[in-house]
């Protein structure tokens, strides 16, 4: 019981270090990839 508790806790603990030390990934300014089109949508 103990070792299922310890590896549970393991893993969480590790999963959590990786998501708050991942650096974000650069994601594109959709408003300035947007700015030559004129007509967005037809109705």
């Amino acid at each position: 019981m103990f070792l299922a508790q310890g590896i549970v806790i393991f893993f969480a603990g590790y999963f959590f270090y990786r998501v708050l030390t991942t650096p974000p990934k650069p994601e594109p300014d959709s408003y300035s990839d947007n700015d030559d089109v004129v007509i967005r949508q037809e109705e």
